[in-house]
């Protein structure tokens, strides 16, 4: 464990997740993004994040699960349909935000019609 990861929280977990994880920790699986997700024997449950620490970061069916709304542990051999897209985290701030193509408008078209 490195020296910034017991004085920062952004950098995975902080000391005390360490702590409990080390102690009273069970594993129970990891996304596609090589997150890792635990539980204690009260049923608490955390995830230590692969990378910077990003709550966009946990893919829907861990939310779920994480959140106590499923109890089946996701699997990544769970059927997807063919309509459901692949996770993508919040982009928001950084230079890959969506930005919508701005058209100009003529100066003249109005955006509604007036009543006769």
């Amino acid at each position: 464990m490195s020296f910034k990861v017991i004085f920062t929280w952004w950098n995975k977990q902080t000391f005390g997740t360490f702590l409990k994880t080390l102690f009273t920790g069970i594993f129970v699986g990891k996304d596609e993004l090589g997150n890792k997700y635990y539980k204690n024997k009260k049923n608490d449950r955390w995830v230590i994040y692969a990378d910077n620490v990003e709550a966009t970061k946990i893919t829907s069916d861990w939310y779920l699960w994480i959140h106590h709304t499923i109890d089946k542990i996701p699997s990544n051999e769970d059927k997807k349909y063919l309509w459901q897209k692949k996770h993508s985290e919040n982009k928001t701030g950084t230079n890959e935000k969506y930005n919508p193509v701005k058209i100009k408008k003529n100066e003249n078209q109005k955006k509604y019609k007036s009543w006769k």
